[in-house]
């Protein structure tokens, strides 16, 4: 299982994304790769925002060896999941999608009251909002990673 987050410039909400999951996937003992990229190229290269980075870290976090990225055509059918932030980055992610992919693009966060948006903190300022929300996404996906499993456990 491979899954891509995706966000707008790749240095904050879909690299803490990564980070939180991948953190949470290991203790839960799921064998996943875990990524991020951006719909924009502003930040090619680049560590993700130090203000992120150092929420991410108080809070057991380490996302300093990541580095920014675009979106890229192959990432459709390396990836099985494209998980993006916001409603905008979907729509993003939609639009430059091949006719034929292997990937679901969807929200990362869609619950019983629908999608949800996890508002930019490079622009609002709120790191700490965007982490909790992250947080409360990531324990909801390793929970639906584990009850597949779990039922192809069964199913065999």
């Amino acid at each position: 299982m491979r899954i891509l987050f995706l966000c707008l410039g790749n240095i904050c909400r879909s690299p803490a994304a990564e980070a939180v999951t991948r953190h949470k996937a290991a203790a839960a003992g799921l064998d996943i790769e875990f990524d991020s990229a951006g719909t924009g190229s502003w930040h090619l290269g680049e560590p993700p925002y130090e203000p992120m980075i150092a929420a991410a870290e108080a809070r057991g976090y380490d996302m300093r060896a990541l580095r920014a990225r675009k979106i890229e055509p192959a990432d459709y059918d390396a990836f099985d999941v494209i998980l993006a932030m916001d409603e905008n980055n979907l729509r993003d992610a939609l639009d430059g999608a091949p006719r034929e992919m292997r990937a679901q693009v969807q929200m990362f966060i869609d619950g019983p009251e629908g999608p949800r948006d996890v508002p930019d903190p490079y622009f609002t300022r709120n790191f700490e909002g965007a982490l909790d929300m992250i947080e409360a996404g990531a324990d909801q996906l390793i929970a639906d990673l584990l009850a597949d499993e779990e039922e192809k456990r069964r199913g065999q």
